[in-house]
């Protein structure tokens, strides 16, 4: 019999898919790694979301697995190039999400040029602050999307729509055409945009892609808006850039918890917005992942079960 289990909550679309499909499973979301480690040595199949980490360590006691399922799209909770050496087939939910992260980056673009979250916290404290939210017209403005996959294109299509002028840069130049937006170079996107969306996976190659050097070729003022990954960004000269003015506000969807000693130096400043990592909670967003990762999860066990 082949043995199923999953160690993050999921939706409930995603447990009925496997009902229906009598496949047993085991739901154990919230366990802690060490328990992990205990189980792991006799299951086939692994289905997390992002809060799992699967390790190095986890995958080699992993004696049966042959499938780990990510219910979203981010990998960086996976070693993948371990779990690939050993045989074990990795998925996720591809374009599923993609929606809904979009939605969520031009909602943070929005709060940030426009101080709505100072103003309805200031009117909840009895506060008239009107003249303290002057804020800024999106409208003309040049936004620079880095990465333009599934939710980056869906950035530019909502944007141009809103009167912005969108390039992009992207190592595969053919995304940046795809998603019919004008090309730039790396260092020329970050000396024309006034707003800088990220829209890249968390690579070894990605990884503080935006640092000190970076950010002093940007515009004086420049709003940053990162739902991919904090990480993306060192984040010390962000906070240098966000101290010297030089950064105008940085608004992000935080993979990374309120205790990160950066972050807590980030929640200080203003013209910062952090979420806690909301991109694709949104009902239709999860249900549409469970629907193509159980999918997916279905046909590989019963591959396993003949």
């Amino acid at each position: 019999m082949v043995r199923v289990l999953i160690t993050d909550e999921v939706s409930k679309l995603g447990l009925e898919i496997l009902d229906r499909n009598k496949i047993e499973y085991t739901y154990i979301p919230n366990i802690s790694h060490e328990e992990l480690l205990r189980v792991i040595p006799t299951y086939d199949v692994l289905i997390v979301r992002g809060r799992t980490k699967v390790t190095r360590e986890v995958i080699e006691k992993a004696q049966r697995l042959k499938l780990i399922a990510r219910v979203g799209v981010g990998l960086d909770n996976i070693d993948v190039k371990e779990a690939k050496r050993r045989g074990i087939e990795v998925i996720n939910a591809g374009a599923a999400t993609s929606q809904s992260v979009a939605e969520l980056t031009v909602g943070l673009m929005i709060a940030l040029a426009r101080p709505i979250i100072f103003g309805d916290e200031s009117m909840r404290r009895g506060i008239w602050t009107k003249s303290y939210c002057l804020g800024r017209e999106l409208y003309g403005k040049t936004l620079g999307i880095i990465g333009l996959g599934n939710i980056g294109s869906i950035v530019a299509s909502i944007c141009k729509a809103m009167g912005l002028n969108v390039i992009g840069f992207d190592v595969i130049r053919e995304k940046v055409d795809k998603a019919n937006v004008e090309y730039r170079e790396f260092n020329d996107l970050l000396r024309e945009s006034d707003i800088i969306s990220l829209h890249v996976p968390l690579l070894e190659s990605t990884r503080g892609m935006i640092g000190r050097k970076e950010i002093s070729e940007m515009r004086d003022s420049v709003l940053i808006i990162n739902t991919a990954r904090m990480e993306l960004i060192d984040l010390d000269a962000l906070i240098e850039g966000l101290e010297s003015g030089k950064i105008g506000g940085y608004a992000a969807d935080s993979n990374l918890k309120p205790n990160d000693i950066r972050v807590k130096k980030l929640m200080g400043f203003p013209n910062v917005i952090l979420t806690p990592h909301i991109g694709a909670q949104t009902l239709e967003a999860q249900n549409r992942a469970a629907e193509v990762v159980f999918g997916k999860i279905v046909e590989k066990v019963k591959e396993l079960s003949k």
